[in-house]
C-alpha cells in the first residue's frame, strides 16, 4: 500500500525519472501533486505495472492530480552535461510546470540537485513507497514511451518500439550492423569493439 504523504501539513510534488540507463533518446521527467486523499488500487511503481496499466492511469493522474509537469532533456545534451546532470535538468523542468507551488518535493532514488529554496527528499525506491512518486514514474515513463515509438518511425531497425532504447540483445545487434544514428547517447560507449 502506497502512502499519499511523507509531510501531511506540506504541499508535496513526487518527481521520478525514465530512460536515464538508455542507449539512445532523451531522459523524461515527471512531477506530480496528488490530492492527499488520492487513491487508486492500481497505482504502483511503473516498472511493476503492464503498459496496458501504465496506459490506464495516466489520463487518471492527469485529470486527478492538483498539478502536474512533464519535461525532457534530449540526447545532444545528455551527451554535454552527462545522463545525472540531465537527469536533474529534466525534474527541474518538470517542476517549472507546475502550476502550483510545492512546499517540499519527493525525488525517487538518492542524489537530487537543489531546486530553488524548495526543502527535497530523497527516497530510495520512492515510487513502490509514495503515491505521487508513483504517478511521476507513470507519467515520465509513458511520455518517453510515446516519444520513442515516434522515433522508432524513423529508424525501425533499432526496435525502439519494443526495448524504448535500452542496451537489449536485438538493440546491440543493430547497432553493430548499422552503428549509431542521431539520436543515440554519443558518450555511452555503446559502439561495439571491433
Amino acid at each position: 500500500m502506497l502512502e499519499n504523504s511523507f509531510d501531511i501539513n506540506k504541499i508535496e510534488a513526487g518527481l521520478d525519472e525514465a530512460g536515464r540507463g538508455c542507449y539512445a533518446g532523451p531522459v523524461f521527467a515527471a512531477a506530480v501533486i496528488l490530492p492527499k486523499d488520492f487513491y487508486h488500487p492500481l497505482l504502483n511503481d511503473s516498472k511493476k505495472l503492464t503498459e496496458k496499466n501504465r496506459d490506464l492511469l495516466r489520463p487518471i493522474i492527469e485529470k486527478e492530480a492538483i498539478a502536474f509537469g512533464v519535461a525532457r532533456v534530449d540526447h545532444n545534451e545528455i551527451d554535454q552535461i552527462n545522463i545525472l546532470q540531465a537527469s536533474y535538468k529534466a525534474m527541474h523542468l518538470s517542476i517549472d510546470q507546475l502550476k502550483k507551488k510545492p512546499e517540499l518535493l519527493l525525488i525517487d532514488g538518492n542524489r537530487f540537485k537543489a531546486y530553488k529554496k524548495i526543502p527535497h527528499q530523497c527516497i530510495i525506491k520512492g515510487d513502490g513507497k509514495y503515491s505521487n512518486i508513483a504517478a511521476a514514474s507513470i507519467l515520465a515513463k509513458t511520455y518517453r514511451d510515446e516519444y520513442m515509438q515516434i522515433i522508432h518511425l524513423k529508424y525501425p531497425h533499432y526496435c525502439w518500439n519494443k526495448n524504448k532504447g535500452y542496451g537489449t540483445a536485438d538493440h546491440r545487434r543493430a547497432i553493430e550492423e548499422f552503428g549509431l544514428c542521431k539520436y543515440h547517447r554519443k558518450t555511452f560507449n555503446i559502439l561495439p569493439s571491433k
